[in-house]
């Protein structure tokens, strides 16, 4: 039989989820278009299947505009270095602001210059990697996103010290009536988000994900997370990418990485100092468009096609799951679970503002 005094999870409203985080940012300090600006990309998270990187972090930023250890009204400046380069400082605004910035501006230059890269310092947590990749593919390019972790939980491969961030990656093509093809990924096993996710849950993780970095056993409560050591994806080639990817998003723009990252959910009232990188790549300037998407197209079209292992029932194909995911969302909503419920009911009355069930 069905337990109805244990909480359920809901289906909230797209909707309603984007004015709880607009009108929350809003009242810890941010301007209102700015808040509103926030929520849009949040949502998008949660919308295209990011689950621990969208409205999940909203007691998280609220606590922290709270502290004064995210600047709420910050003066973002871009410097343009080079016809196709720039550099944004993000004067310590909220991440999904300043990333935005980086985008917008690697899209202004790629349109003169064919490409542009664009790094960011001063940053912070900006939530979904695909969601920045993502943004120059409406323009008829390609994006790339990748950051600096916000937290070291994954060691070198063989190591047994927290030196290195999941730092994600995100690469997205443009297609033609096929979806986009979007690739995010954590260059660890999972994202760390997903392992505060299966924390608030209570869920035993799987084994493989984290270790215990005494005698290499296998972590599986994750409570016990913040102390073991997140396995790098595919071994060393994952941890080799993760340092790739810090130097190029935290040193190459005076940003933090390795044993100088600060760990936001350790130290809430420490400012991280952030650093990202967006890539966007004018397609029109190797093909025309229509003709490239049409091709991207075929491609998807045969990969989707090819003959399957027994036991499976298609290939996976990147992106293809999260244009269906941001269909069925926006149409019925997003399913939270009573853990983060509650917390958001907490964020709306600690900040007086109307919670999710009144929306």
């Amino acid at each position: 039989m069905k337990d109805d005094t244990k909480p359920q999870a809901k289906r909230v409203p797209a909707k309603a989820i984007s004015g709880l985080i607009a009108d929350a940012l809003a009242a810890t300090g941010l301007p209102e278009a700015d808040a509103t600006k926030c929520a849009e990309l949040m949502l998008e998270a949660d919308l295209t299947g990011a689950d621990a990187h969208g409205v999940f972090r909203l007691p998280q930023y609220a606590n922290r505009l709270k502290l004064g250890s995210t600047n709420a009204r910050p003066k973002i400046v871009v410097k343009k270095t080079a016809a196709a380069t720039a550099l944004v400082d993000g004067d310590n605004g909220m991440g999904h602001l300043v990333v935005a910035c980086a985008a917008e501006t690697a899209i202004e230059l790629a349109r003169e210059a064919g490409v542009a890269w664009v790094g960011v310092r001063n940053s912070n947590h900006a939530g979904s990697a695909g969601v920045y990749a993502a943004l120059p593919v409406a323009h008829g390019m390609v994006g790339i996103y990748s950051a600096v972790a916000n937290a070291n939980h994954m060691p070198l491969h063989g190591g047994a010290e927290q030196l290195l961030g999941t730092n994600p990656l995100a690469v997205a093509v443009p297609a033609g009536t096929e979806a986009p093809v979007v690739l995010d990924i954590a260059t660890s096993i999972v994202s760390y988000g997903t392992i505060k996710n299966y924390r608030l849950q209570n869920k035993p993780m799987p084994e493989g994900w984290m270790v215990d970095p005494k005698d290499g056993a296998p972590i599986t409560d994750p409570n016990q997370g913040a102390d073991g050591l997140l396995l790098p994806m595919a071994g060393y080639k994952g941890a080799g990418l993760a340092i790739i990817l810090g130097l190029l998003g935290g040193v190459l723009n005076g940003a933090l990485f390795g044993r100088d990252v600060i760990d936001f959910n350790a130290n809430p009232k420490a400012v991280t100092n952030t650093g990202q990188f967006v890539v966007a790549l004018d397609v029109a300037r190797f093909l025309p468009l229509d003709a490239f998407k049409a091709e991207v197209d075929r491609h998807i079209r045969e990969l989707r096609d090819s003959k399957v292992l027994p036991g499976f029932e298609g290939v996976r194909l990147p992106g293809e799951q999260r244009q269906k995911r941001r269909i069925e969302r926006l149409r019925d909503g997003v399913t939270l679970p009573p853990e983060l419920l509650m917390q958001l009911d907490q964020v709306a009355a600690e900040l007086k503002v109307k919670p999710l069930a009144a929306r």
